[in-house]
């Protein structure tokens, strides 16, 4: 009984004292003694695990002034400046680095008799454009958008798909599809001054056209750029499938959508791309950024130069006397021909449009890039 009290007395004792001492328990912070230490959060350099570091990649093709492609340059013979503000140049290289290639091809009833022709382009783009070191996607849209066949570097697999394309149905999905091929490539590695990579590549052969997509070519366009992605194009028409068609009879209109019957200005060097810009008092890259800036939709009828405007490619139409098998072949030409220049940007915004500039250090020389790209606050 002694030993059970004894015990009793401490509980007892010991819930007194904790009682005590948090009834002394400061309400708010204790402040320190007079010359004692205090102990400080870390420095905010510290605090911050996290830094966004963005690398910016465009393709560069360089002309003289009878429009042919120069391929001697080095480094030291570009500037590149962001926001007006020149860049340090981390990776560069001329048609070297291999491709991470998303083949985009349209097989709506539209241009169901120009299928067979796309059938047989298969050999062309392995050969032209994915070449030895490269892969490539291929992808069908018209209603519905069809994955036939994942990147691969195996040229057999490739041609296969495009050879056994199906027609689809009566819509043309086209920035949808665009928004499938540019999230496909987001994902590949690509080169920086330390590593080996992979250009991203989307080469789509389509019309002009967009019917039934719910995402809008600015937006499209505003991931392409961020994501380094190279948009290049071949524009089929409408009318010149009419014209392959020869049970059908309809109104064929002078020129087909999306395509300028005029020659280029007067002083202007002669490429691919120009000779599809000139149009009626508008200035499509101006219209490229304006989009881009805005998250809109473009004039529908030149959809293609645009997204390959605001992505430094190219677009070509097969109409008149270029087949697509020539058109690939001229695009493929280009792309294994061009600079390919990569910088991370500095002293300039985060956030907002960032117009990029390039110019060659060497008179008669004419660079063509990508314009910019725009980085949205999160």
């Amino acid at each position: 009984m002694m030993r059970w009290g004894i015990r009793f007395g401490l509980l007892c004792l010991m819930i007194f004292a904790a009682t005590r001492i948090q009834a002394q328990a400061p309400d708010g912070p204790m402040t320190p003694k007079p010359d004692t230490p205090v102990q400080l959060p870390p420095p905010e350099s510290q605090a911050k695990v996290k830094v966004r570091v963005t690398l910016v990649s465009t393709p560069v093709t360089v002309r003289n002034a009878k429009g042919e492609m120069i391929h001697d340059l080095d480094p030291s013979d570009f500037t590149v400046t962001d926001n007006g503000i020149t860049q340090r140049i981390s990776h560069f290289d001329i048609g070297g680095d291999p491709v991470s290639l998303v083949i985009l091809l349209e097989t709506s009833v539209r241009i169901g008799p120009m299928l067979p022709a796309m059938r047989k382009a298969g050999i062309l783009f392995t050969q032209a454009v994915v070449g030895q070191n490269g892969e490539a996607a291929v992808v069908t849209f018209s209603d519905d958008i069809d994955k036939l066949q994942d990147f691969t570097p195996i040229h057999d697999l490739i041609e296969s798909a495009i050879s056994h394309l199906d027609q689809g149905t009566a819509g043309t999905k086209l920035y949808d599809a665009l928004n499938v091929g540019v999230e496909m490539l987001s994902h590949r590695p690509q080169a920086t001054a330390d590593t080996p990579g992979k250009r991203r590549v989307l080469m789509v052969v389509s019309e002009a056209t967009d019917i039934g997509s719910s995402s809008k070519l600015g937006e499209v366009l505003r991931r392409a750029q961020l994501a380094n992605v190279t948009i290049y194009s071949i524009g089929l028409s409408t009318l010149r499938s009419e014209l392959q068609e020869p049970a059908r009879k309809t109104k064929i209109e002078s020129t087909p959508p999306g395509i300028m019957g005029r020659p280029p200005l007067p002083g202007t060097v002669q490429t691919p791309t120009t000779g599809e810009q000139r149009d009626t008092g508008i200035d499509l890259m101006a219209l490229a950024v304006a989009i881009v800036q805005h998250a809109e939709n473009a004039v529908q009828n030149h959809a293609l130069e645009v997204a390959t405007l605001a992505t430094g490619g190219a677009h070509l139409s097969t109409f008149k006397d270029r087949s697509i098998e020539k058109a690939i072949d001229e695009l493929g030409g280009e792309l294994h021909a061009q600079y390919s220049i990569s910088y991370t940007p500095v002293g300039t915004n985060e956030f907002g449009y960032h117009e990029i500039k390039v110019d060659v250090n060497k008179k008669g020389l004419k660079a063509r890039s990508r314009p910019g790209y725009f980085v949205a606050a999160p």
